[in-house]
């Protein structure tokens, strides 16, 4: 083969290695964060998604607590004088809880809809750093930080056909354990803590993120010393 032939082949060889996807790799200097950012279309998708579960779930515990009430008044009149009084105040006193969770689904709502209307979408979901963990919660006035000591990282789950990760603290960690923050807001505690009764909607769609989760499981590892991780 000519000359020219050879140069022309590694020209074509060089175009070919500049079309590969480049992954960020987590950055060697500790003081460097790993920055992890988000796909604006994916997550708006998302928070529709989000609303909708979280309003379903909220209308099948309303409906569990209404027929349960319902029953408990029923047995009130229809059985008078039989003594059950104590069992159906005891019944009504156990659905009030579900009655009041989805009036409080749709106060969490509202408020994270005002926050939606008033802040542009924040472009990075997380920063990993030897300091610990910054998540941009959806819906969130401000970040989650966490301190590695507080945190075991994420696990992987699927959720409606969907790959989420959801943040795993350490037992006891809470809004107001030494160095956290951001923990108290209402958007972060209806992922992080949901309520027993809901179905969790996860943290982070893997899809929205623009880097993979061996990347992220690898940068998480790196900066706490493998304390933490990505379970799958």
């Amino acid at each position: 083969m000519s000359e020219d032939g050879d140069a022309t082949s590694q020209v074509a060889e060089l175009d070919a290695a500049d079309d590969t996807p480049e992954v960020a790799m987590p950055p060697g200097d500790p003081g460097q964060a790993f920055v992890v950012g988000v796909d604006r279309d994916a997550v708006l998708r998302r928070r529709e998604v989000v609303r909708t579960v979280e309003r379903r779930g909220a209308w099948v515990t309303a409906i569990l607590g209404g027929i349960g009430i319902i029953a408990a008044v029923y047995a009130l009149f229809a059985f008078r004088g039989s003594g059950m009084w104590p069992f159906a105040l005891l019944l009504i006193a156990a659905m009030l809880p579900l009655v009041i969770s989805t009036l409080l689904v749709y106060r969490v709502q509202a408020d994270r809809q005002h926050w939606y209307d008033a802040n542009e979408l924040p472009p990075v979901a997380m920063r990993i750093s030897g300091k610990g963990l910054e998540l941009a919660c959806d819906g969130a006035a401000f970040p989650v930080v966490l301190p590695w000591a507080t945190v075991r990282g994420f696990t992987q789950h699927k959720l409606l056909g969907q790959y989420m990760l959801d943040l795993a603290l350490e037992r006891g960690v809470g809004a107001t354990t030494a160095g956290v923050r951001g923990l108290d807001q209402p958007s972060v505690r209806s992922v992080v803590k949901p309520n027993p009764l809901l179905r969790p909607t996860g943290m982070f769609l893997i899809k929205a993120l623009d880097q993979p989760v061996h990347v992220i499981d690898e940068a998480i590892r790196h900066f706490s010393n493998g304390t933490a991780g990505v379970q799958r």
